[in-house]
């Protein structure tokens, strides 16, 4: 099976890879259809705007189509970013103005008030009307500031708090088994395999 990931995102490409490891399954991103332009996220929530980019990679590419949305959820800001996470500090933000913002938005706030979650959906299309959705949660908190090297996006300042290590600090493999797009990824797998398996 040939599925398009609806995504201009090189890392997210390289991580759903590792994470969606069926037998038979080949995983393209949306880039390397021709003509094709990143889809517009205008949901209201992760699974519309999952829904949103995975209608318009399948109908670019006429092949199945898969996206996710990821939104980071501080309690003490009120449950955003939310789903504006990847453009928190604006149209074109770096993974480094988010952060930013982020952080000089919780400058005075203190360690034990600082919980947050990671929620990724993902969400399958198929060009017979079929669809498949999977959720995933990892709960933790907003650290003072970075730590690690590994990982992009907030990973350097969410800690995994029973591990007291940042995403940033654990290696693919680690942020893999545990992570919201991991388990995301792999409710999905789950759905895809029994979608494929003979009837």
């Amino acid at each position: 099976m040939k599925i398009v990931l609806a995504t201009f995102n090189q890392d997210k490409l390289r991580e759903m890879r590792e994470l969606l490891q069926l037998p038979g399954l080949v995983l393209t991103a949306l880039c390397d259809v021709p003509g094709a332009t990143a889809p517009v996220e205008g949901g209201e929530s992760l699974a519309e705007n999952a829904r949103l980019k995975a209608r318009a990679a399948l109908d670019l590419s006429g092949m199945p189509a898969i996206a996710d949305d990821t939104g980071l959820e501080v309690d003490a800001l009120g449950g955003r970013p939310g789903i504006h996470a990847a453009r928190y500090a604006g149209p074109g933000a770096t993974y480094a103005d988010n952060l930013a913002k982020l952080l000089a938005e919780l400058a005075n706030v203190t360690v034990e008030r600082r919980g947050a979650r990671f929620r990724t959906v993902c969400v399958a299309l198929f060009p017979d009307g079929g669809e498949v959705v999977a959720e995933g949660v990892l709960e933790g908190c907003i650290t003072l500031a970075p730590r690690g090297a590994n990982g992009f996006g907030y990973d350097p300042v969410f800690e995994v708090m029973p591990l007291g290590r940042t995403l940033a600090e654990l290696s693919d493999r680690e942020k893999n088994a545990l992570s919201h797009r991991g388990r995301a990824a792999r409710a999905l797998a789950r759905q895809l395999a029994d979608r494929a398996a003979p009837r």
